[in-house]
């Protein structure tokens, strides 16, 4: 086989093992699938999200602890974005959190449309994810009774960014600690995100995600 096109299928084939991480990803995590969850990522993988900032572990630990006390957050994707160069590749794909909890008796869900933004690389013949931060571009609450709506707080509604503010406000009332600093559609936080993606796929290590 002509190396140009054994180049192409071995480009093809690191997309398509990318994307379904990125499906197995959601997949699991809904699930509790814990064991599963575990492998789409390295051992020393992040996760960044709005109430939570550390190793991958600390993540799954959290998202256990939350799925075993009858939380309710699901996810899914749409379109996906894979750049690979060499063993390094970084990916966006289109996705949808929603959050279902009470709001002074009022039960509500939270929906946050945005992307997933994820740096991986491959280690022995495997690719993994060692940093994901999602991108928060436009969300709603709904009351899950329309004849119920729930009283807001203006003032601590308007604190959030406007890409995921009643997602931080819903987490709030449930008692996370929210960061009020993550990226969006457009803004000097995503375009510092989008520039450490891009060093990444330069060959730069992970400390490029900490600024």
């Amino acid at each position: 086989m002509p190396q140009a096109a054994a180049e192409r299928i071995d480009d093809a084939m690191d997309r398509l093992a990318i994307a379904e991480l990125l499906q197995n990803w959601v997949l699991w995590r809904d699930a509790g699938d814990w064991e599963r969850f575990a492998t789409v990522w390295h051992d020393d993988g992040r996760m960044a999200a709005t109430w939570f900032r550390a190793s991958a572990a600390e993540f799954i630990a959290g998202c256990r602890k939350g799925f075993d006390a009858g939380m309710v957050g699901l996810h899914a994707l749409g379109g996906i974005s894979v750049d690979v160069r060499g063993s390094r590749a970084i990916a966006q794909s289109k996705m949808q959190i929603v959050q279902r909890g009470m709001l002074d008796e009022v039960e509500v869900d939270v929906t946050c449309l945005g992307r997933f933004a994820d740096a991986l690389d491959k280690r022995d013949g495997q690719w993994g994810m060692v940093f994901r931060q999602p991108i928060y571009e436009l969300d709603r609450i709904t009351p899950v009774n329309p004849a119920q709506v729930p009283q807001l707080d203006e003032a601590l509604l308007a604190s959030f960014p406007q890409g995921y503010r009643h997602l931080a406000y819903l987490q709030t009332r449930l008692g996370f600690t929210v960061h009020k600093d993550l990226p969006g559609t457009r803004g000097p936080a995503v375009d510092a995100l989008m520039e450490s993606m891009r060093q990444w796929l330069d060959g730069a290590d992970a400390s490029c995600f900490d600024a």
